[in-house]
């Protein structure tokens, strides 16, 4: 099943800036995914979290491209102008997609900036498709590993991930009321400065997609319950293998979905230059919250050609 062609007018948005953004989509590992591409130069892929899309992206886009990258931030598989498939939600195969998107445009390889979700998914194609990484930066979301144990270990800030195993009740939940519940999220999971109503609005809407609810959660669902099935233990043997790509983490001191000493044990899974930078006083979507920051922070180390571990 594909996005319907009326998400156009949805997903398909320009930039606050005006900078101008290029709409596509592109073939990879069996289904089409929706990029939005600005300027030339050595990729980076940005990879947005749940429950969000590409637009999340939208300041660091055009910072990106005025420093001499290729940005693209892709639509992840059943979100927003990507197809929204049946199947393919185990976070293997979605670190598959991305690979594969790298691949479609036509580069050797990326580097991968990703936040929350899409921040699990990049740890595991740097681990499963080193070659094609070259750099990784992630935000709000630690390694898989350490995620599992925060997740086990911390059931009030997951909360969220463990409502969503029920059958068909938090579909319905992230979409009654225009996509309440989805506001809730966003404003409740940031710092002091809270996002414009359009904003949020928007990731309402993206959400209102029909079947995008249901796709958005079947990744979350996987990570529970494989956990003591034959595909889960292997993802997670899979994933003590380190990650040998200079990796930048970031993340917000004031995130109350994340524990910072959850995310910041990380550094234990990568073998190569790491560098840990805490926003103070930010919330879960530090690149939103203050996208300067964040914008300079990341330019600054995808510039700079021996960074520090």
């Amino acid at each position: 099943m594909t996005a319907p062609d009326s998400t156009a007018s949805v997903v398909r948005i320009g930039l606050p800036d005006g900078t101008e953004v290029t709409h596509r989509d592109v073939a990879a590992n069996g289904a089409r995914f929706h990029i939005a591409e600005v300027g030339d130069g050595p990729l980076v892929l940005l990879l947005h979290g749940f429950p969000q899309f590409w637009w999340t992206w939208r300041h660091q886009l055009p910072a990106l491209a005025d420093a001499g990258f290729r940005a693209v931030a892709m639509d992840l598989r059943g979100v927003g102008g990507s197809d929204r498939t049946p199947r393919g939600y185990d976070p293997a195969n979605l670190a598959l997609d991305i690979t594969g998107v790298i691949r479609s445009l036509g580069e050797p390889d990326a580097a991968l900036v990703a936040h929350d979700l899409g921040g699990y998914l990049a740890w595991t194609a740097a681990v499963m498709r080193p070659k094609l990484v070259r750099r990784l930066a992630v935000s709000s979301m630690p390694h898989p590993r350490r995620w599992r144990a925060a997740m086990l270990a911390d059931v009030r800030r997951s909360s969220h991930i463990w409502s969503f195993q029920r059958p068909w009740l938090p579909e319905r939940a992230l979409t009654a009321d225009d996509g309440a519940l989805v506001g809730r999220m966003i404003r409740d999971w940031s710092g002091p400065q809270l996002p414009a109503d359009e904003t949020v609005e928007v990731y309402q809407r993206a959400m209102a997609i029909p079947s995008t609810a249901h796709c958005s959660i079947e990744p979350y669902r996987w990570m529970v319950r494989s956990m003591a099935r034959p595909d889960g233990l292997q993802f997670n043997r899979r994933m003590k293998l380190p990650v040998r790509v200079p990796t930048l983490h970031l993340h917000g001191s004031a995130d109350p979905v994340m524990r910072t000493r959850s995310a910041a044990g990380s550094g234990e899974y990568v073998e190569a230059p790491y560098r840990w930078r805490l926003f103070d006083g930010l919330g879960h979507w530090p690149h939103e919250e203050d996208p300067t920051a964040f914008s300079t922070e990341l330019i600054n180390w995808l510039k700079d050609p021996e960074p520090d571990r």
